[in-house]
């Protein structure tokens, strides 16, 4: 490479379009990114944790390394390539510290003259303060995007895929139930990480103070897959406008109704970031306009 490309953050929100923004920017011909979406790399701080994420990475090669054996030959070459960066971000992993050297090597390996490599992690919008201020001195230019989505919608779409997981069996049941409990102020379980993730009056102010506001791009998901949305992302990132898959849902989940009780508690409860949204953006999306107008009127 004759220039070190520009590294990006995605530091979430969880559910609010960060798996599209994924595949929408691998396939972009001025990027590269590794088949591994989610890194968690700033997350790791003792070497118990670190061993913790070699077991993890442990099980899915023996796991990408059946599949290789099995796939059919017009499958194979993706799956060959996921193994090969699984097996490659094992070596970064196995050094058992933050080595910024090596992770920055393994971004940029193959990446010739792309614009733009990242690292989409949702969890990093969970970091403090000072280890966010951290990720904007990884490269020399370093952006940052963190997506917000409806957050009626994001939270049923995250306790939904929280249900799926643990209770497919029953996963209209277990969704009401985790939906209820949150909003009785019962966070045990997955809970606390639900709200969490979904936190924007706790998290945007962390970010605006951590990273330079002419790196950061807030934006919504609502807005993300239109034209004018990649237009605005594009610019932010420094790509070519490219072809994006805008009706494309990845991951969007088994839909299943939220009951109309259960509606009218959680837009009372989630009054807080709509409203801090809200007054920093008043132009908000026809979705949150009439989540708002429903739910507080």
């Amino acid at each position: 490479m004759s220039k070190q490309p520009t590294f990006l953050f995605c530091v979430g929100a969880t559910k609010a379009g960060t798996s599209w923004l994924y595949e929408h920017l691998s396939a972009h011909p001025e990027c590269h990114f590794r088949t591994i979406k989610e890194l968690h790399y700033f997350t790791l701080k003792t070497e118990a944790q670190f061993d913790g994420a070699l077991r993890g990475v442990d099980r899915q090669i023996a796991e990408m390394q059946a599949r290789l054996d099995a796939a059919a030959y017009e499958r194979k070459a993706v799956v060959a390539q996921r193994l090969a960066d699984l097996i490659e971000w094992r070596a970064v992993l196995a050094h058992l510290a933050i080595d910024l050297p090596a992770y920055r090597a393994f971004l940029t390996k193959g990446a010739g003259e792309a614009r733009l490599v990242g690292d989409v992690t949702p969890a990093y919008g969970l970091m403090v303060e000072q280890d966010l201020a951290g990720l904007a001195r990884v490269a020399a230019d370093t952006r940052f995007v963190y997506l917000i989505r409806d957050p009626l919608a994001r939270l049923w779409s995250h306790v939904r895929m929280i249900a799926a997981r643990t209770a497919p069996d029953r996963l209209a049941q277990a969704a009401e139930a985790q939906m209820a409990a949150i909003l009785d102020g019962d966070l045990s379980g997955e809970g606390k990480g639900i709200v969490a993730r979904g936190d924007y009056a706790r998290i945007l102010p962390k970010l605006l103070r951590a990273v330079p506001a002419k790196s950061l791009l807030v934006q919504f998901q609502e807005e993300l897959m239109t034209l004018p949305g990649i237009a605005k992302l594009s610019a932010h990132l420094g790509l070519s406008a490219a072809p994006a898959a805008l009706d494309r849902r990845v991951h969007e989940g088994k839909s299943v109704t939220l009951p109309e009780a259960l509606r009218a508690r959680a837009l009372l409860w989630l009054r807080p970031q709509y409203d801090y949204v809200a007054a920093m953006f008043p132009a908000l999306p026809e979705a949150w306009r009439k989540n708002m107008e429903k739910g507080f009127a």
